[in-house]
C-alpha cells in the first residue's frame, strides 16, 4: 500500500490532496510510471512569484533630502511587492510612505488578477471622507454642534447603536460578518471616529463661501475584525497555492466561495462606514436645526473591482467613476493637514495614475521620529505655533503633536505633483476654520497613569 510518506519521498508536498490521491492510487493499484503520471496530473501547481516583476508608475518626486530617503524606501518596498504573482500593475502617489518591507505603501495602488489581498487594504478598511454643505451657517456653530455629537478614542457608544434592519440582515447573512463579535462592533461603534489621523474638519468653500464639514474615519472594529479573518483565510490559500509568496501578501482567490463571500463582506463594510459618516453628519444637522444642501463621500483605503482585476488602494483616492458606485458628479475629497484646505478634485484614468489620486499629504518620517525631532519644544508651544488662527481641538484634551501640520509632507509640494503627474484637477478648496481630532487619548489610560505614579 502506498502511503503519504511514499509521496513525500517522491518530492510531493503534503496537503489535503494527499487523501484523495492515495485513495485513487491504492484503489486502482497504480504503481511505477502510471502512478507518477497520475500524481503529476493531480498534484497542486504552485504559483511562483514573478521572476521579472511588472513595472509600476512613479507619480512622485523627492524635493528634499528627507523626502528622497522616504521615496527610496517606498520604491524598495514596491520593488519587492511587485514580485507577488497575482500583481499585474501598480502606481505610487506623491503622498507615499512605506509600511514595511515588500508591503504596499500608504499612497500605493496595486492591481491584482482574480485576487483580494487583505494586507493591501489593511485593518482600517474603507478609511474615507465625507463632506456636508451647511450653507450659510457659521463655521463656529457647525464645529460646536459637531463636537457635541461625534466621538473619538477607544470604545463605542450607546446613542446610535441601532442598525437599519436591512443592513443587519445582510451582515448576519455573510459568513465573515455574522459572528456576535462583528455584530457587536457594528452597533457599538456607530457614531465614532477612532483615533490617529481621523478628524472632523470645518471650513468654507473657496468658490461659494458656504460652510462645509468633512469627516475622516474608517470602519472601526467591524473592518478590523474582517481584516483579521481575511488574513487567516488568505494564509491558508498561500500555503496551498503559493508558499514562496510572502505571508504579508497572501491572497484569497476571488473565484472561490471564500473569495466571493469576502468581496461581499467588503461591500458591507463600505455600506456600514458610509452609514457611520452619515450618522455624525445627520446628528450635527439636527443639533443645528438645519437642512444640509448636499453631501458626497469617497473611500481612499479599499479594494475596487473592474472585471477580474482588483485595484488595492492603500491610501489612494479613486478618480474614475467606475470605482465609485455612488459618485456625486465625479467629485472627490483630498485632505492635506489641519492648517491646509481640503481639496475638491475631479479626474479620469490615465496611463500612469491607474484611475487614482493621492489621499492626502502623507508623511516623510514616522510619528515617533517626528516626536523625537521636536523634544526641544513643549507640546503647547508646537500647538500654538502651528495652529494659530484656527479652532483646533483634541477630543481627549491631550495634544498629539504627531498630527500637527509639521508631521506631514509639504502640502504645496503634494499639490504641485498632483498637477505634474495628472492626478486630478482641483475644482474647489475647503478653507480651514477648525477641526477635532482624538489627540493622545491613551495619555490618561489607567496603565499609563499607574506607570507615571
Amino acid at each position: 500500500m502506498i502511503t503519504g510518506n511514499d509521496l513525500t519521498a517522491l518530492g510531493y508536498k503534503p496537503g489535503k490532496w494527499f487523501r484523495d490521491a492515495l485513495e485513487h492510487i491504492n484503489g486502482n493499484n497504480l504503481g511505477g510510471d502510471d502512478m507518477k503520471r497520475y500524481l503529476e496530473e493531480v498534484c497542486p501547481k504552485y504559483i511562483e512569484p514573478h521572476a521579472t516583476p511588472p513595472g509600476y508608475n512613479k507619480n512622485i518626486r523627492a524635493e528634499t533630502g528627507e523626502e528622497q530617503e522616504n521615496v527610496n524606501s517606498v520604491f524598495r518596498a514596491m520593488d519587492g511587492l511587485m514580485r507577488t504573482p497575482t500583481i499585474v500593475a501598480g502606481a505610487v502617489m506623491p503622498d507615499a510612505c512605506p509600511t514595511g518591507s515588500e508591503q504596499i505603501p500608504v499612497g500605493g495602488v496595486v492591481v491584482a488578477k482574480n485576487a483580494i489581498h487583505p494586507s493591501m487594504h489593511s485593518a482600517d478598511i474603507c478609511c474615507s471622507v465625507m463632506v456636508t454643505n451647511f450653507g450659510n451657517v457659521s463655521p463656529a456653530a457647525v464645529l460646536n454642534a459637531a463636537h457635541t455629537v461625534t466621538h473619538f478614542g477607544a470604545g463605542g457608544r450607546a446613542e446610535y447603536s441601532v442598525l437599519p434592519k436591512e443592513l443587519e440582515e445582510k451582515l448576519r447573512g455573510n459568513r465573515y460578518m455574522c459572528t456576535e463579535r462583528s455584530m457587536g462592533f457594528a452597533t457599538a461603534h456607530l457614531g465614532t471616529q477612532g483615533d490617529g489621523n481621523h478628524f472632523l474638519f470645518v471650513g468654507r468653500s473657496r468658490a461659494t463661501g458656504e460652510t462645509m464639514m468633512v469627516t475622516h474615519h474608517g470602519s472601526r472594529g467591524l473592518g478590523a475584525n474582517l481584516y483579521t479573518k481575511g488574513m487567516k483565510v488568505a494564509e491558508v490559500f498561500r500555503k496551498e497555492i503559493s508558499p514562496k509568496t510572502s505571508d504579508k501578501n497572501a491572497w484569497i482567490p476571488y473565484d472561490t466561495d471564500e473569495g466571493k463571500a469576502y468581496w461581499e463582506a467588503l461591500q458591507l463594510v463600505r455600506e456600514w462606514t458610509k452609514l457611520n459618516h452619515e450618522t455624525i453628519h445627520d446628528a450635527t444637522a439636527q443639533a443645528l436645526a438645519c437642512i444640509p444642501h448636499n453631501r458626497f463621500w469617497n473611500e481612499h483605503n479599499f479594494v475596487f473591482k473592474d472585471g477580474d482585476l482588483f485595484y488595492h488602494a492603500k491610501g489612494a483616492t479613486p478618480l474614475d467613476d467606475k470605482f465609485v458606485p455612488d459618485s456625486h458628479y465625479g467629485l472627490r475629497l483630498v485632505p492635506l493637514n489641519m492648517s491646509q484646505p481640503v481639496l475638491v478634485v475631479k479626474g479620469e484614468t490615465t496611463g500612469s495614475n491607474l484611475g487614482f489620486a493621492p489621499h492626502g499629504a502623507g508623511r516623510n518620517i514616522s510619528r515617533g521620529a517626528h516626536k523625537r525631532a521636536n523634544t526641544h519644544k513643549t507640546a503647547d508651544q508646537l500647538f500654538h505655533e502651528e495652529t494659530a488662527g484656527l479652532d483646533v481641538r483634541f477630543f481627549s484634551r491631550n495634544i498629539d503633536i504627531s498630527e500637527l501640520p509639521s508631521a506631514y509632507k509639504n502640502a504645496a509640494s503634494v499639490k504641485r505633483q498632483m498637477q505634474e503627474f495628472g492626478l486630478g484637477e482641483v475644482v474647489d478648496e475647503i478653507m480651514p476654520y477648525g477641526c477635532i481630532m482624538a489627540g493622545d487619548w491613551e495619555a490618561d489610560a489607567p496603565w499609563r497613569k499607574k506607570k507615571r505614579k
